[in-house]
Formats: structure tokens, sequence, C-alpha cells
């Protein structure tokens, strides 16, 4: 993996060195304060824009267009809330996809098949092992971004989200984000209202650059991607791991996800 990733700054083949373990400490550390961390040039730049250029061609013809109106929960309605409740304020979301079966023969499959990768987060969200989906689609997802798109306003189904910049924008495509809104005590609907109506001041905003790993607690912080701007798409790849082995989504799920289940 060192012909694409940079391993002299973030020693992922080394692992229990005293390198290894600072590194993983340090993550821990951001975790715990700011709900995420991120490895600027992890991936060479160079490397995860080649692979953003190698994909372009295939998002031309075989992408799927995942676009939805949505509110911040995924859901219909809540209990207790009103369908006019600003916490139910309603978004559009836009994004080209490409499955796992699209993207075998690229850099970030090879990733996402090291073990050394999966050991390592597991390390940084003290978890006892991570293991990758057996799905054929999820596992492995490239999401491009183009003018005009955006993913919108949401919390995460899951405890923690992988990403990888491989390409950035012109203008456009921060990541904006309100750290823990909520909790599994707490739903705050009314915090959540003043952040969909531009009333939170804790909100922050960060930029990446094409190479970095972002490692994310989106459970209970929301977040979006600002509208892309230019003619310059935003290329991301999103990884899934699992605490137990053979995950997979139902064909409900991908055809929802995909727009196919096989």
């Amino acid at each position: 993996m060192r012909d694409a990733l940079n391993l002299d700054t973030y020693p992922l083949d080394r692992p229990e060195s005293d390198d290894w373990r600072a590194l993983v400490e340090r993550c821990r550390a951001d975790l715990d304060s700011d709900g995420m961390f991120n490895l600027p040039g992890f991936m060479r730049p160079a490397v995860a824009l080649d692979a953003a250029e190698s994909l372009m061609p295939i998002f031309a013809t075989d992408s799927f267009r995942h676009e939805r109106e949505h509110n911040i929960y995924f859901l219909k309605s809540l209990p207790g809330l009103s369908d006019d409740h600003p916490a139910l304020r309603r978004f559009r979301t836009s994004n080209d996809t490409l499955c796992w079966d699209q993207v075998r023969e690229t850099p970030m499959a090879r990733l996402y098949d090291w073990p050394e990768f999966a050991r390592f987060l597991a390390a940084t969200m003290d978890k006892p092992r991570l293991f990758p989906m057996r799905d054929p689609l999820a596992g492995l997802n490239v999401m491009s971004y183009r003018e005009g798109q955006a993913l919108n306003w949401h919390f995460d189904r899951s405890e923690f989200t992988t990403t990888l910049l491989l390409q950035a924008p012109e203008q456009g495509g921060e990541f904006v984000y309100r750290t823990d809104l909520r909790s599994a005590a707490d739903p705050n609907y009314d915090g959540v209202a003043r952040l969909l109506t531009g009333q939170d001041p804790a909100v922050r905003t960060l930029t990446l650059s094409p190479g970095t790993l972002n490692v994310f607690r989106g459970k209970n912080t929301p977040h979006r991607v600002a509208d892309v701007k230019g003619t310059i798409s935003r290329v991301i790849a999103v990884f899934s791991f699992f605490e137990q082995p053979g995950v997979e989504f139902s064909d409900e799920d991908r055809l929802g996800f995909y727009g196919r289940a096989r």
C-alpha cells in the first residue's frame, strides 16, 4: 500500500509500534473532542486525483443518480411532532453513485480489502474488531457531486462514517456539521429546529483536500455537504465497516440506494 498511502506519516503497516499507538491515541482524542478525526494526505493526493479522473467515464455512463427529498431524520414523521414542525423541514439531496462492483480496480478497493485499515479504524473507535461488508454493492461506494448537487442535513444511521476525499470542487462542497446536537436521552427537537433555520452558532465548516481520510461520528452530529459550484465535481469514497462479519443490505435497500439489487 506504500505506493498509494503516506505510511511514513500514518504507519498503518506497523501495528502496535510506538508511532502507530501515538496516531491511534491522537485520533481517539480528536473523536472525543470534535466528533471526528482527519488525516490530510493519508492517500497520496496524486493517487487520489488519478483515481477520481479514471472514474469519470463510468460516472458519465453507468452511475446511479440518487436523488430524494427528505428531512434530517430520513423519516416520514416522528411521534409528538406535527408535520409542520421546523425540525421536520425537508431538503433535497442529489449525487451520482458508483458501487463496489464498479470500483474494484482502484486504490480505494485495495485499501478497503487491506486488513490493517480495518484494524486501525477499530483501534481509533475502541472496537474489538471491524469487518468489511460482504455486500457486492454497498461495501465501498464512490460518490460524485456536480454543480448544484449536495448532500443535505441528516443524522447518520451508523455510529461512524469513514470517507476519503478524492477530488475537491472549484467552489462549495464544504463539510458542514454541528457536534453532538442530540443524545440518546434527549432528541433536542428545538435545537434541531434552530439548526435548520440558521440560528445555531455552534455550526462549523470544514474544507478537505484530496487524499484526506475523515472518520466522523455522525449518529448524533447532523451534517451536510454544501452545494457544489463550478465544472469540477466533488468525488468521495465511502467505506462501510461493521462489528460483525458478513453484513449485507436487503434487496430493497440496494434498490433504494443504487437502483439495482444485483
